[in-house]
């Protein structure tokens, strides 16, 4: 069971230019208090094929957590140009967020980013070389998100309801030593006492 839910990311600034920075929100649910901060990091693929050429965008501590509904916005700036192959700058790249806890990673939120240039003119006519300036990126609202299971530390709270409804509805049952018998009867085949 997970200690933390991601309820909502909501990107504030989408579409936008490829050079402005990442800017959004996370709301998510923890169930248990946190003494430990959350580790939130925000990581640009370019090249699926190639983790080198993935850049880590920005990073940010959250903490510590208490138990309810909890938000913060996070500012990421944009992917250095120079580390994208060119032919993998145009199309289609994935943005992700991920979430540790005691560098234990229990979430990882990917999106698609669609990168192309701002005019019709230069979609069907890409300049040599690329002009970053114009180009914009649009992130898609549907995301995937992979959860991983952790050692959190931490004990979730017990739901009370169980035990108590339980308790209310049970009563302890004799055992036939605790049956009171008169005295002088003897019992029969079908348990009920005689008397004589």
């Amino acid at each position: 069971m997970s200690i933390v839910t991601i309820r909502n990311v909501e990107f504030l600034n989408n579409p936008a230019r490829f050079l402005d920075p990442y800017h959004f929100r996370v709301t998510f649910e923890c169930i248990a208090p946190l003494p430990e901060d959350l580790e939130w990091r925000l990581i640009y693929v370019a090249s699926p094929g190639n983790e080198e050429l993935d850049q880590e965008l920005d990073d940010c501590l959250v903490g510590p957590v208490p138990v309810g509904v909890n938000a913060f916005e996070f500012e990421g700036s944009a992917p250095n140009p120079s580390k994208i192959p060119p032919e993998d700058v145009l199309g289609v790249a994935a943005l992700i967020l991920t979430g540790s806890y005691k560098d234990q990673e229990f979430v990882r939120v990917g999106y698609y980013q669609n990168t192309e240039y701002d005019n019709e003119e230069m979609k069907e006519n890409p300049p040599e070389p690329i002009r970053f300036e114009r180009l914009v990126r649009d992130i898609n609202q549907k995301p995937r998100v992979t959860r991983f299971q952790i050692k959190w530390d931490i004990a979730p709270p017990q739901p009370r309801s169980a035990v108590a409804a339980g308790a209310a509805n049970s009563a302890a049952v004799p055992s036939a030593d605790d049956l009171d018998e008169e005295e002088g009867s003897e019992p029969t085949a079908n348990g009920k006492p005689t008397t004589s």
